[in-house]
């Protein structure tokens, strides 16, 4: 998956170099953006340990960056950015059977856990997208292509509680989680992640005036929050984030 991403990549900026070389300074348009991310990470298909999504909870994910647009032939161009953002997490889940590692009390335990999980996830980043533009007119611009995170600080941990785990397997010993501190139990598997996300962006750009524009941007990435080693969560995560921004062209 990777070098299929570096390959996207590459495509995207090689391609319309020929149409830079020319030029390569003339008619670049700058945008500082400020924006502000709703999403999470989940896997692909909600699997059937997680039986419900009960809460839900906005995080501070801002995204502020620049984005430099050059224009190519017709009304085509090449657009890349530098953005400092924050993808977060806040949410509660209900689940049956879901494969956990926990500690309580002053032991870690591993098994299938039925009950609550209250999951915060906290993700500072550099993002670098590349995207292909098109301007359907003078005041609508879409946009795509991939992008590369390079996480700076991430978190990954949660309580669960409310419900109990089987120890190793379906039959194991049963070990109960309350609903106070001191009864629940605790996870954090911010060592596991990965430093480095990619992925694909898509989105349009909406300029109803001369220098303020809006944007409505979806971040779809393409390899799991986790590192392939990491086992304990059985399903891959992906980060899925909305961002709503305003822009203003420089």
């Amino acid at each position: 998956m990777k070098k299929i991403i570096l390959i996207i990549f590459a495509f995207c900026i090689l391609l319309p170099m020929k149409g830079i070389a020319a030029n390569p300074i003339d008619d670049i348009q700058l945008k500082a953006r400020l924006g502000y991310s709703i999403g999470g990470t989940a896997p692909l298909g909600i699997p059937a340990t997680i039986r419900s999504l009960d809460a839900y909870r906005l995080t501070p994910s801002f995204l502020i960056g620049i984005d430099a647009k050059k224009p190519l032939k017709d009304a085509w161009g090449i657009q890349a950015g530098l953005h400092f953002e924050n993808k977060g997490m806040d949410a509660d889940v209900t689940t049956k059977g879901y494969h956990m590692e926990m500690v309580k009390g002053d032991s870690r335990v591993e098994g299938l856990f039925f009950g609550h999980i209250s999951q915060e996830v906290t993700q500072w980043m550099l993002t670098i997208p590349v995207q292909v533009t098109y301007d359907l007119s003078d005041k609508v611009m879409l946009k795509g292509g991939p992008y590369a995170s390079f996480l700076l600080n991430k978190d990954f941990s949660g309580i669960a509680s409310d419900g109990y785990l089987r120890e190793g397997n379906p039959t194991g010993a049963k070990i109960i989680m309350g609903d106070k501190e001191g009864e629940w139990a605790t996870y954090d598997f911010s060592d596991h992640m990965r430093s480095m996300q990619f992925g694909i962006s898509v989105g349009v750009d909406w300029q109803p005036l001369d220098r303020i524009g809006f944007s409505a941007d979806l971040d779809w990435g393409l390899n799991g929050i986790f590192k392939s080693d990491f086992k304990t969560i059985e399903q891959s995560l992906f980060p899925i984030y909305g961002t709503l921004s305003v822009f203003y062209k420089i």
